[in-house]
């Protein structure tokens, strides 16, 4: 079974790399989709979804060197569910409500933009495939 999911939005937060016991690289940034409709009573909505994107060696080196809050990028990988529930991860935010997180494993990520107003694009892409120990 296979299944991959395309993701555009804005970059929410500045990318912050580690290094797992292995040595391996690790860079986390989230992502904002954003989208806008009319509904049915004519008022405009504003809809964001947040994404929460992991890469992995060399790609999360790139997107540490290269990704700034607030650029636009492609991200294509694949859904992480929640090991309890099997879908977003869920958790209570300060004030008490709810909140779930979209968690993806990127394979790829383009820069749409290279912030110098050109509309330039580079795609970045995984190049090994790694047995992750989660």
């Amino acid at each position: 079974m296979f299944h991959t999911i395309l993701i555009v939005g804005n970059v929410g937060r500045e990318p912050e790399m580690r290094y797992i016991a292995t040595g391996q690289a690790v860079t986390s940034f989230s992502v904002a989709a954003n989208r806008q409709y009319t509904n049915k009573d004519g008022e405009t909505v504003k809809e964001t979804i947040w994404f929460r994107i992991s890469t992995w060696e060399k790609l999360a080196e790139t997107c540490n060197a290269y990704l700034k809050k607030g650029q636009k990028v492609l991200v294509e990988g694949r859904l992480v569910p929640d090991l309890e529930t099997g879908g977003p991860r869920l958790w209570k935010r300060q004030d008490g409500t709810m909140a779930a997180s979209f968690e993806v494993t990127a394979s790829t990520v383009r820069f749409l933009g290279s912030g110098n107003g050109n509309g330039a694009s580079t795609e970045v892409e995984e190049t090994e495939t790694a047995d992750l120990p989660f």
